[in-house]
């Protein structure tokens, strides 16, 4: 149901393929219950059913496309929302509508609602999930864990739920004595437990302890301290049947694509127009795009393919959403879910953990209904999301082979989704949570690149870039200390050890299933088991590492640029810092250099002449177009970027 047209979007702005116009409103949808496609979604089996015997659902949507059909280029972008967020045209066109990068390319551009527990707003993609009770109708209840940490001085309420806005889990009960809460000053040190009389369910933003009676939030009665984690395990009632999402966005997309008109017989507005569709799913929604192939909801109701390629970029993880009382928000944090998933794209064994073989494809290899794969990912992946294992495995001892149909681009020294580019030579100023500057190294121009690749790749067979990743053969991937890393002893700034963040091998109880991070959790918080050995890549002597698809500005260096950071302060203070990375820029001059003890030759000893520098930006530029990881563009732009800068000079 379109509830809002804007037509011509942009004022009517022409970016080459004529103007767009923007359809927005809700898809309204139903599922069978025994339809084995649908059945792999936890607790469809308790969903209400309407009279026909079908569990309901709607998601809203948005639609770009251009009005005038015969400059279509018969492609639909399928942007996988983020937390309910778009971010597609962001990482790619520099925002909406930005330079107008896929506006030019006349595509089609659909994003929609799939993760249930978002709260509606003006402009977030949502879905309405029903809620899972038993037959006769009670609630259906277990443990949920929540944990709070750098909250401000003089809280004294939370929601129970440490991601927001999310709607929360509700407490099945308001007696505290069926619940814990602790809290602790470190991940390593004693945990105290809270008194029952010291704390309620409740409301304290409007009235003193013990507040206002309420399943949705704790209170506290003397406050939460800011230097301690709280961590609060509880009942929860009524779970969301949250892998409904994985279906929404299956078909609501394979409407778009192939149906002429609804169930109410409005017309499609891409009727007849799409011959392709193409998925980038970001960060949570790369997730996303890994566990909808993984469990097999790329085979649309009739059997057809939904998406023809798909990229899951800076994702190292499945999206846990497919379980009972699951948080899709979460980040890969202490007792998270994510990383227990099958986490490699061809079939292979998990030794350690005692799992049987399994990869992401194989659900959509029997049914032949399998998308080409760009996987794209930057060293932040490695160090704050886990990422190792999704190519050397839990053993760590060989290079997973990807299948025929996946490409893998890594992009070295990145932070997660990459940095705002440019060749800024000023040293950035240290603040925010993390102690090092942000890293500048930037991913968006080789993903615009990849993007037409994979266009070309689904649309003419075009054979994309061979794959360009670190390998254990090719003795690229070690351990992470900074020796075994070959990072550089620099006065001042401090070293990647200790930093990654660590693969615990979860239980998680007996009825969670692991492979496809499904069914349902009984133990929380869950037993960690033991750690999954993990890898990063190898630096050169600048610290800087030396495997993938490196950025011009890599390859004409003004520091090193790291895929990790340090936490400044609170909780985790001294951990990585989170999925950030950081930037060490080189001294101006070798006399400043030596006198700080910098190892790393200065940018007066790397480029001696400011047209010395544009020459290496330019080759590294020429080099990347010709490899096609570059459009000529963006490479003119660069080189202008390098040409007006200080370096140099």
């Amino acid at each position: 149901m379109i509830e809002q047209k804007e037509s011509p979007a942009f004022a009517g702005k022409d970016f080459g393929a004529g103007a767009y116009e923007r359809l927005s409103g809700q898809v309204f949808g139903e599922l069978d219950p025994a339809d084995p496609r649908n059945s792999i979604i936890t607790d469809i089996q308790f969903a209400p059913r309407n009279a026909r015997g079908m569990v309901e659902y709607s998601a809203t949507f948005t639609l770009l496309k251009p009005m005038d059909t015969s400059k279509a280029s018969g492609v639909l972008i399928y942007d996988v929302p983020n937390r309910g967020s778009r971010l597609l045209l962001g990482a790619i066109q520099g925002g909406e509508p930005g330079d107008g990068f896929l506006f030019r390319r006349g595509h089609a551009i659909l994003s929609s609602g799939w993760q249930g527990d978002v709260l509606p707003s003006p402009g977030v993609q949502s879905l309405l999930a029903p809620v899972a009770r038993n037959p006769d109708g009670s609630s259906i209840t277990g443990p949920v864990l929540v944990r709070f940490s750098d909250l401000p001085p003089g809280t004294t309420s939370m929601p129970v739920t440490a991601l927001l806005p999310r709607r929360p889990y509700l407490a099945a009960s308001l007696d505290t004595t069926k619940a814990t809460l602790t809290k602790r000053a470190s991940e390593e040190g004693a945990i105290l437990p809270l008194a029952p009389g010291d704390w309620a369910f409740a409301d304290c933003t409007t009235r003193a302890f013990p507040g206002l009676p309420d399943p949705g939030h704790i209170c506290l009665k003397k406050g939460f301290e800011p230097g301690f984690l709280y961590e609060l395990t509880y009942t929860a009632k009524d779970p969301l049947v949250l892998g409904i999402g994985f279906a929404a966005t299956r078909d609501t997309v394979s409407f778009f694509r192939r149906e002429a008109k609804d169930g109410v017989g409005a017309a499609n507005p891409l009727s007849g127009q799409i011959k392709h569709v193409v998925a980038l799913g970001i960060s949570q929604s790369g997730n996303f795009v890994k566990s909808f192939v993984h469990l097999g909801f790329n085979q649309d109701e009739q059997g057809q393919r939904v998406w023809d390629g798909a990229d899951d970029h800076i994702a190292a993880r499945q999206t846990p959403l497919n379980f009972r009382f699951a948080v899709p928000g979460g980040s890969a944090g202490m007792y998270e879910p994510g990383s227990e998933a099958v986490l490699w794209w061809a079939d292979s064994n998990d030794p350690v953990r005692g799992r049987k073989a399994d990869g992401m494809l194989r659900r959509c290899g029997l049914s032949s209904t399998c998308p080409k794969i760009f996987e794209t990912f930057g060293s932040a992946e490695f160090w704050g999301l886990k990422m190792s294992p999704g190519l050397v495995g839990t053993d760590a001892v060989a290079d997973i082979p990807l299948p025929p149909a996946v490409r893998r681009y890594y992009f070295p020294g990145t932070t997660h989704g990459g940095g705002r580019g440019g060749f800024n030579i000023a040293s950035p100023a240290r603040g925010g949570r993390c102690l090092l500057p942000d890293n500048p190294n930037p991913e968006s121009d080789t993903m615009r690149a990849l993007l037409d690749a994979l266009v070309a790749w689904v649309t003419k067979d075009v054979e994309p870039p061979a794959s360009r990743y670190p390998r254990i053969e090719q003795g690229q991937l070690v351990s992470g200390g900074h020796r075994e890393m070959g990072f550089p002893v620099i006065p001042g700034y401090p070293l990647p050890d200790q930093l990654l963040n660590t693969f615990y091998d979860y239980d998680f109880g007996p009825g969670f299933l692991y492979n496809d991070l499904s069914g349902v959790i009984s133990l929380q918080p869950p037993v960690r088991k033991q750690a999954i050995r993990m890898l990063v890549p190898k630096v050169d002597i600048d610290g800087n590492e030396m495997t993938g698809v490196p950025s011009v500005q890599h390859q004409a260096p003004l520091g090193s640029y790291l895929g990790w950071n340090v936490t400044a302060r609170g909780f985790q203070q001294g951990r990585g810092c989170g999925f950030a990375g950081g930037f060490l820029p080189f001294a101006a001059t070798r006399a400043e250099r030596l006198a700080a003890g910098d190892p790393r030759p200065s940018l007066e000893e790397r480029y001696p002449t400011h047209d010395s520098f544009v020459e290496r930006v330019r080759t590294a530029a020429v080099q990347l177009v010709r490899d096609r990881f570059l459009l000529q563009e963006d490479a003119d732009r660069l080189i202008r970027e390098a040409t007006v800068s200080a370096v140099g000079r």
